[in-house]
């Protein structure tokens, strides 16, 4: 069998502060033509590095030693112009943030002609047909409505679909995926892990799969890497990993999964939020005097209530319309029909009426390194909405960011530290600190596990449970990942294209789905890695 990446002795460090900090320790693997090898492990194991070093993308302060060959060639030491063939051409990349990943000032179709015509040397309409190819291949809605726009007008999961699209174009010969389906809907994630198969099996690519979600694995790679503090601990072939783990961490990391259920809403809780025949229609402007010719309908008639204590799960694919409803909630956009907070009607009041109830009302978000400031420290971090809601009991603020900080299971040694400086995990519960020191009665929680390894995602779920039962915290929380909505959510509220589908309690929901669009949903999330699932 072609060997197409064959890795031998790679040891990196990075250069810090006069120190050489290693990042990676003697791992040897390698990926043959067809195959599919899964790197798997905790954030900061040492997997996405490993990565990028196959094709020279560490920074100047990196030290790389070991080999690296993609189909006998060298590529540690290799020439740039070598290696600029290779990028994007031979080997592609599916990074993991979509959003840091595509240029903010350039369309989709800019940024997708730019590889094509690099790389392929097509034109004008040809390149555009071949634009619009990819896009519906993964699961891009009427793409030639889309090419216009720029990546903030996507969701978190059509931007990864585009960047899916960008790394295929080329049909590469290695694809490697860096948590490739982390921000998908479960429906999504099935159709890609199908497209990726097909790919592989039908020209012969070869996958190398970065990912936390074992459950993928299982189904999905051919051989097993599992690595820890920057080592392989044990590879084999996936089913002799999954059937019987050799060492301690590989045996944790397949027992790590979201279960149980949330503590009862308290009797007689009080109502937090509530919505009533809510809709929210974004206007469609066209030509020189901007006239609206139709109306995106985002969200047409949603009706919700949340109570202290309470956890009402919404779910649903892509441009459903669950961030856009809780945006509403929380006033942050436009929309009709009435809205009450805390017995209030907040649908129609202005900014400035709103200002002192914001403290009462605060967001975690899907990605904790886009929403935190790069030139902050955490200390400054948690305590701006101290500093701006002037909240608090007259002690100094650096002692409530370390109260606040130890309850989210963080050193309060830490507060001086900034963002890039933490793992995933920690800057998730930076952010949820962040919310939580104001003692918010409603905390919308926008996809904040998705990015998250599976342990890392029981924690967070255990903490957010414990931190509502302690202060009878309402969330609203948006997830495509139904295992940790079935062990969050008191009730669930199933949203496709802007309408409510099915809305009920959670139990009754996950074990007994009306809907054929819910069935179809659960069957994704729970049945995607039965036998059989994933060709």
């Amino acid at each position: 069998m072609t060997r197409m990446l064959d890795v031998k002795n790679l040891t990196i460090a990075f250069r810090q502060d006069g120190n050489n900090v290693q990042a990676v320790r003697g791992v040897s693997f390698h990926v043959d033509k067809g195959e599919t090898v899964a790197l798997v492990g905790e954030s900061g194991s040492g997997k996405s590095v490993t990565a990028l070093s196959t094709v020279s993308l560490l920074p100047d302060s990196s030290d790389v030693t070991g080999s690296v060959s993609y189909k006998g060639e060298q590529m540690v030491g290799a020439s740039d112009a070598h290696l600029r063939k290779v990028r994007g051409n031979d080997i592609s990349f599916i990074f993991q943030e979509p959003m840091t990943s595509l240029n903010p000032l350039h369309t989709l179709e800019k940024q997708l002609r730019e590889s094509i015509e690099l790389h392929q040397g097509l034109e004008g309409t040809a390149v555009r047909a071949k634009i619009i190819e990819l896009l519906d291949k993964v699961g891009i809605r009427d793409p030639e409505s889309r090419l216009a726009d720029y990546p903030h007008q996507l969701s978190g999961g059509q931007r990864q679909r585009v960047m899916i699209a960008m790394a295929l174009a080329n049909g590469p010969d290695l694809l490697i995926a860096d948590e490739p389906t982390t921000a998908l809907d479960v429906t999504i994630q099935a159709q890609i892990l199908e497209l990726l198969a097909e790919l592989k099996d039908g020209e012969g690519m070869s996958l190398l799969f970065i990912t936390h979600d074992l459950t993928i694995v299982r189904r999905f790679a051919d051989r097993v890497c599992v690595m820890k503090d920057g080592e392989i601990v044990e590879q084999g072939v996936t089913k002799e990993i999954f059937d019987n783990p050799q060492h301690a961490y590989t045996k944790m990391l397949l027992s790590a999964e979201a279960a149980g259920r949330p503590s009862p809403v308290p009797e007689g809780a009080e109502t937090i939020a509530e919505t009533e025949h809510l809709r929210i229609w974004f206007p469609i402007q066209r030509g020189l005097l901007r006239r609206v010719v139709g109306h995106v309908k985002a969200v047409n008639d949603a009706t919700l209530t949340v109570r202290a204590g309470e956890t009402v799960g919404i779910v649903g694919e892509s441009g459903s319309g669950k961030t856009t409803l809780a945006m509403a909630i929380m006033r942050l956009i436009s929309s009709d029909g009435p809205i009450r907070f805390m017995g209030k009607g907040i649908h129609e009041m202005s900014g400035t009426a709103m200002r002192p109830l914001r403290s009462d009302m605060q967001i975690v978000f899907q990605d904790p390194y886009g929403s935190l400031s790069p030139r902050m420290t955490v200390e400054q971090i948690i305590a701006e909405g101290l500093k701006i809601h002037r909240v608090g009991d007259g002690r100094p603020e650096r002692q409530l960011v370390s109260e606040i900080m130890t309850e989210v299971g963080l050193e309060p040694s830490m507060m001086d530290r900034y963002p890039h400086e933490f793992s995933g995990g920690q800057r998730q519960r930076i952010a949820i600190a962040r919310a939580m020191v104001l003692r918010p009665r409603l905390v919308v929680l926008d996809e904040p596990t998705s990015a998250l390894d599976m342990t890392v995602q029981v924690q967070i779920v255990a903490l957010l449970r414990r931190l509502q039962e302690k202060y009878g915290l309402a969330y609203l929380f948006i997830s495509h990942d139904l295992k940790v909505v079935r062990a969050l959510s008191h009730k669930v509220m199933v949203m496709k294209q802007g309408d409510v589908v099915e809305a009920g309690d959670a139990v009754e929901i996950f074990e007994n789905p009306k809907t054929d669009y819910t069935k179809q949903l659960m069957a994704a999330a729970f049945d995607l890695h039965a036998e059989g699932a994933v060709a």
